[in-house]
């Protein structure tokens, strides 16, 4: 009997393999949480970056005056209970028009892994309650988290976000970055938003520190995101549209220096409007600095690393790479030697010490797991050969979407990668950030992703072959996926099992449905349930958990272990 692999060729078709979660039951039908507040606190309330005695807590004020020599005292309160009989800490936070009136304050005194409640009060107006927790110390069995991405406000209602905030059993929430996006009206997503009257404000390209506060407000008006924020705790990371598509130190490939001006400039906004309307720890080193751990008692540590801003090599473009790739002689050369200069950073050296200095932590404690918050995928993912799959016609239309579109087709021929902005631009990087994990003893290393508005289970395996741990991809909260069955002409789920195909470690991937991750990390074993939606065009929706995946350790790294809810044809190519 001939054994069937995952490499084994699929003989009915690949348009027939698309990824389908019809037979899953699907959940209790959900309408979008409650009206968003409105008068003072029209922007909610919001907590995050956990401590285990404190907490960062953040509201606005929706005031008009823009005197900057006006300012304004709010008072903060955090209660045991919902009805705040027990009031266990409180002060005061000033806010003034300087800082758009946001209001962030550091609430300490707390008792390590206890759920609280908060609230602002201006005069007789009290804003909504908030739900937080404190990090747990000490010995603990499970921690859970929700694990989502990407939310643009154009190309959908965030359902997702409404049924994350409908979880009551999460810890908190890990938002791996494009918490907003940077473009105009005329940009991306553009006539989505039209046709479902959810445009961008302001109408134009952020750029400005107005600008990106304006998105900011938008996005926090958002009765859904508010709900995410009122009923949990967030850990954000950036990924890039916080500032502009596909940043990098010195510069993005949305910032044009003649219409945006100077990039420094423009970064510096977008991060001023970031730190006031998030509520997130402020680095001490420098405003891209932007990494941190969070320790979960005995059980695992989550460091949300940066790979934007701070120390990134400039991406290589497809447009730019093509061309020079004449000869075999060429794609080798640049395949051995340039895509692997060691100089191409996406980390820096104050990071990786950073990380090094908490892995080794983490497993001197004896925590069993390492939660890696990450912006860009991190296994490798060589391009299937798109050419004899895609038509001309195919090709002008997502020109039309996306510039590079023709030089990526010409370059899935040549074993290339498929993402040049992700790790995989990265390789020489990549092995340094595995062997600081090797060398501190970490075997339980389970990453997390966004950026790609796509599901993914990976194996991640160093250049000698060596197993790392797995990273899971999360879909996003509404931006589109290349792997979408309506992208490439109608071929996004034949593009998916053709990488899925293609690539040994990739073992599952789907750009169908939205949604988010619900890890549960135990002491021995993990479970991530990816969790979905079946539209964004309304707010109503159902939910489903599309399939699932079981991790332990095994051989010394973290290793998926079980699945369920595959289809016969994604189960092959598990």
């Amino acid at each position: 009997m001939t054994a069937i692999t995952r490499r084994l060729a699929l003989t009915s078709g690949l348009a027939a393999g698309a990824a389908s979660c019809a037979t899953t039951p699907k959940m209790t039908p959900y309408d979008a949480v409650t009206t968003a507040p409105s008068g003072v606190f029209a922007h909610g309330v919001a907590s995050g970056d956990p401590g285990a005695t404190d907490v960062v807590l953040w509201t606005r004020l929706s005031l008009s005056t823009t005197d900057v020599t006006i300012r304004t005292d709010v008072k903060w309160q955090v209660a045991n209970d919902e009805s705040f009989s027990d009031i266990v800490a409180d002060g005061n936070a000033q806010t003034s028009a300087a800082q758009d009136w946001t209001v962030k304050t550091l609430a300490g005194g707390l008792e390590p892994g206890a759920t609280y409640f908060y609230r602002f009060k201006i005069g007789d107006i009290t804003s909504p309650i908030g739900r937080t927790k404190t990090l747990p110390t000490g010995s603990i069995d499970q921690a859970r988290f929700a694990v989502l991405s990407c939310a643009n406000v154009p190309f959908g209602f965030f359902n997702v976000y409404d049924l994350v905030a409908r979880q009551d059993d999460i810890d908190a929430v890990l938002h791996l970055g494009d918490y907003i996006y940077e473009y105009g009206r005329d940009g991306y997503g553009g006539a989505a938003g039209k046709a479902l009257n959810r445009e961008h404000q302001p109408v134009h390209d952020c750029v400005s520190l107005n600008d990106y506060r304006t998105r900011h407000a938008q996005y926090k008006a958002d009765p859904a995101s508010q709900a995410m924020h009122q009923r949990h705790s967030i850990i954000p990371i950036w990924d890039d549209h916080e500032v502009a598509n596909d940043t990098w130190k010195g510069g993005a490939e949305h910032h044009d220096p003649a219409l945006n001006g100077d990039w420094n400039a423009r970064r510096r906004a977008a991060l001023q409007a970031y730190y006031e309307w998030m509520p997130v720890r402020e680095p001490e080193m420098t405003p891209t600095a932007f990494f941190r751990s969070f320790s979960f008692g005995d059980l695992l540590t989550i460091a949300a690393i940066e790979t934007r801003l701070m120390a990134r090599t400039k991406q290589f473009e497809y447009s730019e790479i093509i061309p020079t790739l004449q000869t075999p002689e060429d794609i080798e050369q640049f395949k051995e030697t340039v895509l692997w200069d060691e100089t191409r950073e996406m980390l820096g050296g104050a990071q990786i010490d950073y990380l090094d200095r908490t892995f080794r932590n983490s497993v001197a404690s004896g925590q069993p797991w390492r939660l890696i918050a990450n912006q860009v995928t991190m296994a490798k993912v060589t391009a299937p050969d798109l050419t004899p799959h895609v038509t001309e016609e195919d090709i002008a239309a997502l020109e039309k979407e996306w510039k590079p579109a023709r030089a990526f087709i010409q370059s899935s021929a040549l074993e290339l990668p498929s993402n040049f902005d992700a790790w995989d631009g990265y390789p020489a990087a990549r092995e340094r950030f595995y062997d600081l994990a090797r060398t501190a003893g970490d075997d339980g290393m389970i990453v997390v992703t966004g950026d790609t508005h796509t599901w993914w289970a990976n194996d991640l395996v160093d250049r000698d072959g060596n197993q790392m741990g797995v990273e899971l991809g999360t879909h996003s909260v509404s931006s589109p996926s290349p792997y979408n069955k309506n992208f490439l002409g109608g071929k996004g789920a034949e593009y998916a099992l053709l990488t899925n195909q293609k690539n040994k470690d990739v073992r599952y991937i789907s750009g169908e449905h939205h949604g988010f991750i619900h890890l549960t990390v135990n002491r021995t074993t993990a479970r991530a349930e990816y969790r979905a939606v079946d539209t964004i065009e309304t707010p109503s929706y159902n939910a489903f958990t599309k399939v699932a995946f079981d991790i332990k350790k095994s051989n010394g790294s973290a290793a998926f272990d079980g699945t369920d809810g595959l289809t016969f044809k994604e189960g092959f190519l598990f």
